[in-house]
């Protein structure tokens, strides 16, 4: 395993995280936990610590997981292990903290090293976070107690969100997303670096492109690697990012993510090695788009909440572009047909009622207005399917 320096937390971070979204019994925490789930919670941690993976992270609303966690926990060497779990921020300060002792309960411990406020997704889960009273307030008289060591937040926003909240200066670390088929939160790493905050990547392997299920195409462009292994040192080959949430199901799941060490070694130049890759997937996106469409494809683009009906014509874009491309069209289903229904976690639309609003006025900042609504039409066909529900409760 390897380490580097989680920002001002000091912490020894390895650079492969063990996520606890998915080796889970269930998504209601309320539920009973058999036998055969432990067994299987217990070997995902102990597989973890045996190749160095020394960070465990949970959350709240992640169902019965803080609680089979907490089976294991006292177990293990504590002061070797990096354990975060995280809350919800709320209008409401005194559920934050029940919600906070809730899960210190579950864990069975007597402090977390890291505790997020967990979803800083729109502008009121900010103001109910950094206003003065609210939850990072509360959350650092925990810091202030010891019962938290470290304060970050995690978050699924639009850029202006997550670079409102780093700079607020309080945070010692951001969970994020960016990998290679969604780039565009760099400014807050870059903004996250230059306050020496930790980076934490949330969910490189599924919001990443469902690369354990990689379509044939991929699989070939990415050649001599995996696309996960692929993905884990394009993301790791930044010195800025410090470790990846790998959201194991089964102990199995480590294995192919630590493929991606020997590319990451001191004395190996990773983006020189990735470089011949990265080539040929820009190719093929040029080759199947156009190199003017790739290169400005994003610009202008409104936010959601100022189209007609909703739709966030950005991220159904974004899933076109490598639907088409890469033959990814199970993660583009996936994706897609979360608009809707993934509430301040995944929102805005689906392109299903062009037929009943004007978008075109939305996109005249766009150099591409003309086209992109017939783009969005055929996003549609090529992706629509049955509704998917997000995960977990929240």
């Amino acid at each position: 395993m390897l380490y580097r320096r989680f920002g001002k937390t000091g912490l020894r971070m390895p650079v492969l995280s063990c996520g606890g979204m998915r080796y889970q019994q269930s998504w209601k925490s309320e539920d009973a936990i058999g036998e055969e789930s432990q067994r299987n919670v217990e070997a995902c941690i102990r597989r973890a610590l045996e190749v160095g993976i020394t960070h465990i992270e949970t959350a709240r609303g992640y169902g019965t997981s803080e609680e089979q966690l907490g089976r294991v926990l006292p177990e293990l060497p504590r002061g070797e292990l990096i354990v975060q779990t995280k809350v919800a921020p709320s209008a409401d300060v005194k559920k934050f903290l029940q919600t906070f002792e809730t899960c210190m309960q579950k864990l069975r411990l007597e402090h977390v090293d890291l505790l997020s406020l967990h979803g800083i997704n729109n502008e009121e889960l900010l103001e109910w976070s950094l206003r003065p009273g609210g939850c990072l307030e509360a959350a650092l008289k925990l810091k202030a107690q010891g019962r938290a060591r470290h304060v970050g937040f995690s978050t699924h926003a639009h850029l202006p969100v997550i670079l409102d909240a780093i700079r607020d200066g309080r945070f010692e670390y951001v969970n994020l997303h960016w990998y290679y088929v969604s780039p565009f939160n760099w400014p807050a790493i870059e903004e996250a670096a230059r306050r020496e905050m930790g980076v934490f990547i949330i969910s490189p392997s599924d919001k990443g492109g469902k690369l354990y299920q990689p379509s044939a195409k991929l699989v070939e462009l990415t050649k001599p690697y995996s696309p996960m292994v692929f993905n884990d040192a394009w993301c790791l080959a930044r010195p800025e990012v410090h470790t990846l949430s790998l959201g194991a199901a089964r102990p199995t799941d480590f294995d192919e993510h630590l493929k991606a060490l020997d590319l990451l070694k001191d004395g190996v130049n990773t983006r020189a090695l990735l470089k011949p890759v990265e080539e040929r997937l820009e190719a093929e996106l040029v080759k199947v788009h156009g190199r003017e469409w790739i290169s400005r494809w994003h610009e202008g683009l409104p936010h959601w909440r100022d189209v007609p009906g909703e739709i966030h014509v950005f991220e159904i874009l974004r899933l076109r572009n490598f639907a088409k491309a890469f033959d990814m069209l199970e993660y583009g289903k996936m994706r897609y047909n979360l608009l809707g229904n993934g509430g301040h976690w995944f929102p805005g639309r689906k392109a299903d009622k062009l037929d009943e609003v004007d978008v075109r006025p939305a996109l005249k900042a766009s150099p591409f207005a003309k086209l992109i609504p017939d783009y969005l039409r055929e996003t549609h066909e090529l992706l629509s399917g049955e509704e998917v529900k997000r995960l977990g409760r929240h």
